[in-house]
């Protein structure tokens, strides 16, 4: 881990050949917020590729772009799609953007993901609050040599998700009249989906919705200490004596037709930032 802090010097020397910006927010436009890069005044503009050390996405719908800008006066990072484990990238790799928000200033850091509901009051098109999560994915970002000018040794994970924000994003999604719940995401490596015997014992060890990525940028935001809003779509349901073969097309569509709500609730989060921050 002690390389990590010369390799976010190299990516930000590049970040800062063209943009001056001190982010207060970062944010990684996963499933479901690309209504929110439109509303970002964009400053400058690169693919992961021209960053070094960034990887380069291959997710499906994930443009891979990092935007440089300002929302309402107020500086942010947002990056155009993520990085998941099982695109064969380390979570050290996964992380490493969160890194590099960190190092440029940012205090807050949103997420979003599309995400299979296994609790059953949930309905496909649902909102979720990520109150908490499950790290099933087998490994950690954090393992390795500890490097304290990063975060601490054992951070502490009693609250990961700012309580106060997912307090604010549940009131904005019932104030918009949203199907909204808070809830628990366990992350699980991939990319196959589970099985019956699997969804079972992920909602008997207490999880409401599960995916492939998250975890792993929320445990390095809590190990340097930023504030974190994560958001799900519920764009499948995961019920193991209805469960029926998923189809990428419609699970698509879902977070597609949901994506208004989610990013009217990031957007308006955004909003009261900005207001702090001025």
């Amino acid at each position: 881990m002690l390389n990590i802090r010369n390799e976010v010097a190299e990516a930000i020397q590049t970040i800062r050949s063209r943009w001056s910006g001190v982010p207060k927010v970062g944010i990684i436009l996963g499933t479901g917020l690309g209504g929110v890069a439109k509303n970002i005044e964009v400053e400058a503009q690169f693919s992961y590729g021209e960053i070094p050390h960034f990887p380069v996405s291959t997710a499906i719908s994930h443009a891979g772009n990092l935007i440089c800008g300002t929302f309402r006066g107020m500086p942010v990072l947002a990056m155009e799609g993520r990085f998941h484990a099982y695109e064969g990238y380390s979570y050290q790799q996964i992380t490493f953007p969160v890194r590099v928000m960190k190092a440029l200033g940012a205090e807050l850091l949103i997420v979003s993901n599309a995400c299979g509901g296994m609790n059953p009051q949930f309905r496909q098109g649902d909102l979720m609050v990520i109150e908490d999560h499950i790290n099933l994915m087998g490994g950690n970002p954090l393992v390795g040599i500890n490097d304290p000018e990063l975060g601490d040794r054992f951070p502490d994970m009693c609250e990961p998700y700012d309580q106060a924000l997912v307090d604010t994003a549940m009131e904005i999604g019932r104030k918009n009249g949203y199907a909204i719940h808070r809830g628990v995401y366990v992350a699980v490596v991939g990319p196959n989906l589970e099985t019956r015997a699997e969804y079972r014992f992920l909602r008997g060890i207490g999880a409401d919705a599960v995916g492939m990525s998250t975890v792993p940028e929320v445990i390095v935001a809590a190990h340097a200490q930023m504030r974190v809003l994560g958001l799900s779509i519920i764009t499948d349901m995961c019920l193991p004596d209805a469960l029926k073969p998923a189809v990428v097309g419609e699970i698509i569509a879902t977070a597609n037709e949901a994506e208004p709500k989610l990013s009217q609730i990031v957007l308006e989060v955004l909003a009261r930032e900005s207001a702090r921050f001025s």
